[in-house]
């Protein structure tokens, strides 16, 4: 395997310290070519659908990429803005927004957004970083709960970059922050304030992202993390065990998936009498279309056709200032032991005014 060529060594220029804030990733457009791209890399990752290649590569060029790309892309037009994609326009006002909180807290560091499939790229962004001085490089996950799914991909994808360098940054990897009390809180907050402006519901549904249930029987954690994020909000808000449900949406195919499902369990309460629920996704921190579509609308409209009659969707975390600050906290406990200071203070100075514009610009 070729390695890449290196630059001509720049004696004497400062070495810079990075972080990526890695998401999922978004198809560049609500269009049935740009799904196909998009589900083509997506469902080829071998994390993602552990199926033997020889099965599953005729069931995916030869059914999924030829009947599901317009029905996605449906979906997905739904939920697109002027800006494009919200899981995009959320990325990156987070990375913005981070840039500029460890900017305050005088840690002059090198912040890019980037995503597992699509645009831009783990590697290119790694590449744009290295050219710009980078030998640290902390890789900050989105998502708050380990799966081998999403952030043992990321963990795969970092490692086929540096597996084709010569001169390997040194790296760090956020792999969880499920139960930080700063995400907790963050959580718990925009529930309570989302309670004094609209009022508290009979149930408030706590809906994750679902993976196959064999993951758990081989030893993902990912199952035990999200009740731990459940039960630590829970705790927060002060809910009994009977004022909230755990449930797992976005199931794929025909396989079991973790249990109970969201869709079904809204049903099921209306069925019981429940005539309000309050529904948030713990598991995103950015709204995007699982959470948009998925669940303010079609798992809205099962809820009130069953019999429901007030659903309310509070909407993920995105940019509010005590997320902010948490990523800001669990970040900055990363990047210990490296040195992020400025040089001096006229620096100092200037990589505030660089934090700052950047956030006027939203």
């Amino acid at each position: 395997m070729p390695f890449a060529t290196e630059p001509p060594l720049r004696h004497g220029r400062a070495e810079r310290t990075a972080v990526i804030w890695c998401n999922l990733g978004t198809p560049e457009e609500p269009t049935p070519a740009a799904l196909r791209r998009y589900l083509a890399e997506f469902l080829a990752d071998p994390r993602v659908v552990e199926i033997p290649r020889l099965l599953w590569w005729p069931i995916l060029h030869g059914v999924i990429l030829r009947v599901r790309p317009a029905k996605s892309a449906a979906k997905y037009a739904s939920v697109w803005t002027p800006e494009g994609s919200p899981l995009k326009v959320w990325t990156e006002k987070q990375a913005k927004r981070l840039l500029g909180h460890l900017g305050e807290r005088g840690h002059a560091v090198l912040v890019r957004h980037a995503m597992r499939y699509g645009h831009p790229s783990i590697a290119s962004v790694l590449d744009e970083l290295k050219a710009q001085g980078a030998t640290r490089v902390l890789v900050l996950s989105a998502y708050p709960q380990y799966s081998g799914a999403t952030t043992a991909s990321l963990i795969d994808a970092v490692n086929a970059w540096s597996a084709r360098q010569r001169a390997v940054p040194e790296l760090r990897f956020v792999n969880r922050y499920h139960d930080d009390p700063g995400y907790i809180e963050a959580l718990a907050r925009s529930v309570r304030q989302h309670w004094q402006a609209h009022g508290q519901a009979e149930r408030l549904v706590m809906s994750f992202h679902g993976v196959p249930e064999r993951t758990l029987h081989l030893g993902d954690p990912y199952h035990c993390e999200c009740h731990k994020t459940a039960r630590l909000l829970a705790q927060a808000l002060g809910l009994a065990p009977e004022r909230f449900a755990v449930t797992f949406q976005s199931r794929f195919g025909k396989a079991k998936w973790l249990q109970p499902y969201t869709e079904p369990t809204l049903v099921e309460l209306a069925g019981q009498g429940v005539k309000s629920v309050d529904l948030i996704c713990p598991g995103f921190v950015a709204d995007c279309i699982e959470t948009l579509e998925e669940i303010d609308m079609e798992a809205r409209a099962a809820f009130l056709q069953a019999g429901g009659e007030r659903f309310a969707y509070i909407p993920c975390l995105n940019d509010r200032p005590e997320w902010i600050q948490a990523l800001g906290d669990i970040a900055a406990r990363h990047l210990q032991g490296w040195p992020t200071a400025p040089a001096d203070e006229a620096e100092r100075a200037a990589s505030r005014e660089r934090a700052l514009a950047l956030g006027a610009k939203d």
